[in-house]
């Protein structure tokens, strides 16, 4: 699963290997032994995945913070599987994104995520192992490398799914940071590449002393969740890691093959107790964001309440009131609801650029700066540095303003249209 930032880097990097050194060389796989086509080296993999892993958690809803303890409990889980992969040695990392799609994903050089909302399905850590064993093959065997070039020889760029990220306009303020954290894009791998992941992944069970099993009963609950309206939210899990009664079988002939192992059910059910006890406030913010694309912004707002109630330590649940209030243009309240989303949760860029937005519409300037420069630490977006134009307008500062608008406008669609505009209003004043 990439952003769209991510995917254009990862494609920016293979068309730049193939204009300037013309490469189609030959690479071992360092999980089969197959010799494949690849134009990244491993060395630019492992720092493509290293520069791009914090913008993915940033633009899929940052890390999960209200149990801190799971993230020990999941990396822990990870490392163990990562040492007896065929690549030891790469840098792996594993988060626990809070993000209610059901979803995991790698990205080059080890650097692998799972959603909370992945986790509240899994029933024990030897499905977890399932997931994240399968995900370390995609990073062990260099899937994305392969894939990449296959589709640049091809002509046909980096494959991805998903929704694109909404640009909002001032004073259109509902949901934006909902909207960055829903943006992901999905790298969609192959049917080999799938059964690849599933074998290896489970022989690094067994070697990390798993019982392989797990990995036959999380691709059956896969494929009964798959069929008819069961699905839901898990689109995206199944448009990146398809699940098939083939995979099923595959699965099954293969456990037979491996010893058996543990599958540590109690320490999986204590290490997401957080999880199942918040599973209703959760549900309610969820049920916000559904009545938010229905335009029903006086249901979202009671259930997102509601879900403030149940967990008061999540700061989503108060970003999302900072997004209505604004909405309904009580700028102040909503400042209030992001001040206290900034306290809980100071490591997600949507919510600086949020109040960084509030601050600059109610001309508290100094503040609106402050905040909107903050954001782009985690995330550069073009909407910090159009509002960081907007701000030093009103303040008569017309050189910054331009500089920030320039930028804002090297962008797509509405914002980059709209500091154009700005260029343009304020190079005819000049």
């Amino acid at each position: 699963m990439f952003p769209r930032s991510i995917q254009s880097g990862l494609l920016a990097t293979a068309i730049t290997l193939v204009v300037t050194t013309g490469i189609s060389g030959c690479s071992v796989n360092p999980v089969t032994g197959k010799k494949e086509l690849t134009l990244m080296s491993q060395g630019q993999e492992v720092a493509l995945g290293a520069k791009q892993y914090p913008q993915a958690q940033q633009t899929q809803g940052g890390k999960y913070l209200v149990d801190p303890a799971l993230q020990d409990y999941v990396s822990g889980v990870g490392q163990k599987l990562a040492r007896v992969s065929d690549q030891p040695n790469l840098p792996y990392e594993f988060v626990v994104l809070n993000n209610s799609t059901p979803n995991a994903w790698a990205l080059p050089g080890g650097k692998i995520a799972v959603n909370r909302g992945l986790l509240v399905l899994l029933e024990d850590e030897a499905e977890l192992a399932a997931v994240l064993g399968h995900e370390i093959v995609h990073a062990a065997a260099r899937h994305s490398a392969a894939a990449m070039t296959q589709q640049q020889i091809l002509g046909a760029g980096v494959a991805i799914l998903g929704a694109t990220t909404q640009n909002t306009a001032y004073g259109d303020l509902v949901s934006l940071g909902s909207q960055f954290g829903g943006s992901a894009y999905i790298a969609k791998y192959g049917r080999d590449n799938e059964l690849e992941s599933d074998k290896y992944g489970m022989k690094y069970m067994a070697a990390a002393g798993y019982d392989p099993s797990g990995a036959v009963d999380l691709q059956k609950k896969f494929v009964e969740l798959s069929k008819g309206r069961q699905s839901g939210g898990l689109d995206a899990l199944f448009a990146s890691h398809p699940p098939s009664q083939a995979r099923v079988d595959a699965n099954i002939k293969y456990a037979k093959k491996l010893p058996s192992g543990v599958t540590n059910r109690a320490q999986y059910q204590r290490a997401i107790a957080q999880l199942k006890q918040d599973a209703d406030a959760y549900k309610s913010y969820d049920a916000a964001v559904a009545a938010i694309g229905k335009k029903d912004y006086a249901s979202a707002l009671q259930l997102t309440r509601q879900a403030q109630k149940q967990q008061p330590k999540e700061a989503a649940f108060y970003a999302l009131e900072g997004d209505l209030l604004a909405q309904q243009k009580q700028y102040r309240s909503a400042l209030q609801s992001y001040q206290t989303a900034v306290q809980k949760n100071p490591t997600l860029f949507s919510n600086w650029l949020m109040r960084g937005m509030l601050n600059a519409q109610l001309e508290n300037f100094t503040a609106a700066e402050r905040d909107l420069n903050r954001s782009t630490q985690y995330l550069d977006t073009p909407h910090a540095h159009y509002y960081l134009g907007q701000v030093y307008e009103k303040q008569g500062n017309t050189r910054n303003a331009l500089s920030q608008y320039q930028i804002a406008a090297q962008s797509e669609g509405d914002i980059a249209t709209k500091a154009q505009a700005r260029m343009q209003a304020l190079g005819s004043k000049g």
